[in-house]
């Protein structure tokens, strides 16, 4: 059953945010913002497949330690494109506020985020093994949930600056998506339950897609009338 229903979620998540994000891309004609919003979303829907395919057909076949070296790439691959997916989100704050400068705040992120993909590259992280070790994941998790951090506080501060409505619970969604992600890095190898906060963790990243979404839709109506 657990291997049926999960199939099905992953199978309507990844088309779903995929089919937003090209919808995104064609219809937001030559507003950045929604491009990258667009890009931001193929890229999730893509990045998570390399992972979320392998594991259907994991829980389907022969099971997920049979499996490991095909799942293990694909988390490679995901931790890299997630990794990504915040710093093309950094890029639409700074477009979607007008954000000139801070030249400080812009190496931050990017520093960062070259750090976390240089550790998820290296070795010890055994990623073709089933039982890799749990400190290789807190190490590459670190320069992750920093970025995390200073992109929750900049969209906070701005849409409170702004009054901005569309993006209220834009910080909320972030923190929401690290908040369920690390205790699955932490303890989700010893205590496997854990990593059904996953599927609220999926969920948290597809709202904020959604927020791009809806007022890309909200423009295109008020534009038409």
């Amino acid at each position: 059953m657990q291997a049926i229903m999960e199939t099905l979620f992953d199978a309507v998540y990844l088309i779903g945010v995929i089919s937003v994000g090209i919808a995104m891309i064609v219809t937001g004609k030559d507003n950045k913002q929604y491009k990258l919003f667009g890009f931001m979303a193929v890229l999730l829907g893509s990045g998570d497949a390399f992972h979320l395919i392998p594991r259907s057909y994991a829980l389907l076949t022969t099971g997920l330690e049979a499996n490991a070296a095909a799942l293990g790439i694909g988390k490679l691959i995901t931790s890299i494109t997630m990794t990504v997916f915040y710093v093309i989100l950094y890029h639409i704050w700074r477009q979607r506020y007008h954000i000139k400068g801070r030249n400080g705040l812009s190496f931050s992120i990017y520093a960062l985020s070259i750090i976390r993909i240089a550790l998820c590259l290296l070795p010890q992280n055994q990623w073709l093994n089933y039982n890799a070790p749990i400190s290789w994941g807190i190490y590459r998790n670190i320069p992750f949930a920093i970025m995390g951090i200073i992109i929750i506080c900049i969209f906070y501060s701005e849409v409170n600056r702004h009054n901005d409505k569309n993006f209220k619970y834009m910080w909320l969604a972030i923190v929401l998506s690290f908040a369920l992600y690390i205790p699955v890095v932490l303890w989700a190898t010893t205590i496997r339950w854990i990593g059904i906060l996953m599927i609220p963790k999926t969920l948290a990243y597809v709202w904020i897609v959604i927020m791009g979404y809806n007022e890309l839709r909200n423009q295109k109506a008020n534009t038409s009338i």
